[in-house]
């Protein structure tokens, strides 16, 4: 049950959790230097499904934007992150 556990996570489950918790820190002063909050971000988010549901199929062009634009970051971070895994293994 153990290692199906350390499997699914990718590791230990408090590795896991003290790397989660380094990322988010990491993450979180980004996105305070950005001056974004949580709360500002979850208002996007439902801003975001209305203008999508209120103009129909036109936002999807603004969505892959989007996906593209977040992309640019996400990629690297998992790529330095798939790395930084192996160089341990």
């Amino acid at each position: 049950m153990s290692n199906a556990v350390n499997r699914f996570l990718g590791g230990s489950p408090l590795g896991v959790l003290i790397r989660l918790l380094l990322i988010s820190l990491l993450v979180g002063v980004v996105l305070s230097a950005l001056g974004l909050t949580p709360l500002g971000v979850v208002d996007f988010i439902v801003d975001f499904i209305q203008r999508i549901w209120n103009l129909g199929f036109d936002a999807l062009g603004q969505f892959g934007d989007w996906i593209v634009l977040g992309a640019t970051l996400v990629i690297p971070v998992w790529l330095v992150m798939r790395i930084l895994d192996r160089g341990r293994g």
